[in-house]
């Protein structure tokens, strides 16, 4: 079955919409009707509204926009996953305990996308808290597997073709897992790219807002849209602005490394054995010169630093939560006892080694254009199964972008995806590495197709 958000990226989509090969009302009704058709089985949604949506496209149409007048995704509906505040639909956080919450306001990031022309179609599925227990979203290659929980029913709506893209956060691993499983492109830009107010705060040091999309070369239209410009942010502007959107000269080859990290030993054979595959090609290509890079060992404590910083940031910021017990999940309770057991002076070394890591990381990324490491460890495992250890939250820890591709299937047909990296404020070179991969037909162009058995 055809749908256009899984043929054609946001730049296509726009391209049809300015020649009139389809009206705003054919978008939205194919986003409509992929709804109506895959949602009963996905359950990618806590709630949308196909009427608005319809409405909202006619309106588009009786208008005749002149091509003079298009925005990046004028008329291009998205999905918003129910932490960001939106004034359209409630923020509910994936808590009984939140349920019918009306914040009367949009996330800015949710008002930067609106600006720029996109149809909110309404607010997908979200972890409680957006931390790790289970939600009701299926994996849409299989309902037996997990849906990489936190921003799983951005992933899905994706993956599914009811939007083109979604908004995500990731604070751990919650939009390249997501991503892996399901099949789509992700990326967590770097931190301190895209605004966070309006949007629930679980850790100050590394919650990212990020994105879901069905094609590679949508992720530099989001971004654009998306991210804080201007003298007014200094950082960004110093370290992105300044450089272009094409930082790296065409007559110089890309440098590229391989690292494995101290996740490598715990994965999949087949995932190993297809990241080196990969690897192998790449290396092959005119323009790329690729080199393994040794694992530093002060890079090796990631996860215990990530552990400690997580746990006591969701003790203090659900202390209210934590009183309600009989409303919070079992996964909730034990990540805010367990972060109660760690002391203020622990915490505040934890944020102390991370800025080590931070510092560490630059360092041995310095050298290199991007990196390749594991997306995740394996494809989706059962529902309610613990995943395997993957490098993901290594890269949110060390505040670095990362996007990952859905490049591969497991022996049993499932995706999982790699995943590339890059030095802070990197992002734009990381996009146009990708880019040209796929130009190259290295990497796929849009997302894996749902093969149901």
């Amino acid at each position: 079955m055809s749908n256009l958000f899984l043929d054609k990226n946001l730049l296509e989509l726009n391209s049809g919409l300015k020649n009139k090969e389809y009206s705003f009302s054919d978008i939205a009704n194919e986003s409509i009707q992929s709804i109506e058709t895959f949602e009963p089985k996905t359950h990618a949604w806590v709630v949308y509204n196909n009427d608005k949506l319809k409405e909202s496209a006619l309106e588009l149409d009786r208008k005749l926009i002149v091509k003079s007048d298009f925005k990046p995704l004028t008329g291009i509906p998205f999905g918003i996953k129910d932490i960001f505040n939106t004034k359209s639909f409630k923020t509910q956080m994936g808590s009984s305990i939140w349920k019918d919450f009306n914040p009367g306001n949009n996330a800015r990031v949710v008002d930067s996308v609106l600006e720029a022309g996109g149809l909110n179609v309404g607010k997908t599925v979200t972890a409680e808290f957006a931390v790790h227990e289970l939600n009701q979203t299926y994996n849409p290659h299989d309902a037996t597997k997990s849906p990489g929980t936190s921003s799983s029913g951005s992933a899905a709506a994706v993956s599914r073709g009811m939007v083109p893209f979604a908004l995500g956060t990731q604070t751990a691993g919650s939009i390249i897992r997501p991503a892996s499983f399901c099949g789509i492109w992700g990326m967590k830009p770097s931190f301190g790219m895209i605004p966070r107010t309006g949007v629930l705060k679980t850790t100050d040091s590394l919650d990212t807002i990020g994105f879901l999309a069905a094609h590679g070369k949508s992720l530099r239209v989001i971004l654009d849209v998306v991210r804080v410009k201007g003298p007014n942010y200094p950082f960004v502007y110093n370290n992105v602005d300044t450089l272009g959107s094409y930082p790296k000269k065409s007559n110089r080859k890309w440098k590229v490394g391989f690292v494995k990290t101290h996740t490598w030993d715990t994965a999949e054979n087949y995932a190993k054995t297809a990241i080196c595959d990969l690897v192998d090609r790449i290396a092959e290509i005119d323009g790329f010169e690729l080199q393994l890079l040794d694992w530093p060992s002060s890079l090796s404590n990631a996860h215990n630093i990530h552990s400690n910083i997580y746990s006591k940031s969701i003790a203090y910021y659900f202390k209210q939560e934590a009183m309600l017990i009989s409303e919070i999940s079992e996964v909730m309770q034990d990540m805010i006892q367990e972060g109660e057991k760690i002391s203020i002076k622990e915490y505040h070394s934890a944020l102390l080694q991370q800025d080590q890591l931070i510092d560490d990381l630059d360092k041995l990324l310095e050298p290199y254009d991007f990196i390749i490491s594991l997306g995740t460890s394996s494809s989706a495992p059962p529902r309610g199964e613990e995943e395997l250890p993957d490098p993901s939250l290594i890269w949110t820890l060390g505040h670095v972008p990362s996007i990952a591709a859905p490049v591969f299937r497991c022996p049993a047909g499932l995706p999982f995806g790699v995943q590339f990296v890059s030095r802070h404020w990197n992002d734009y070179k990381l996009l146009q590495a990708v880019e040209e991969l796929i130009e190259k037909n290295i990497l796929p162009a849009g997302s894996k197709s749902v093969i149901l058995k």
